[in-house]
């Protein structure tokens, strides 16, 4: 999954720097749609965390089925929030 692709497929471009709130808003919203239709696990995880890091994401319980996911999910924002503290 290349973050420039799955930026211009949900918002058009890869500069979200200068998205209307409301292309971002619409871009965001495509994004939960598709992850709650994905079936790969890979795929549903890579749009977990990109929702996450927009501060969009749904609810552990809700995103992932397995404890495994929901495991890797809470890493990933122990991570995430360490990154932002340095």
């Amino acid at each position: 999954m290349d973050l420039d692709d799955q930026f211009r497929r949900y918002f058009g471009t890869s500069d979200l720097a200068n998205l209307k709130a409301s292309s971002l808003d619409a871009g965001i919203e495509h994004m939960r749609v598709d992850l709650g239709l994905e079936k790969d696990r890979d795929r549903r995880f890579g749009l977990w965390t990109l929702l996450h890091m927009l501060g969009a994401a749904p609810d552990l319980d809700v995103a992932f089925v397995s404890e495994a996911d929901r495991a890797a999910a809470r890493r990933f924002m122990d991570v995430a929030g360490s990154l932002g503290e340095s």
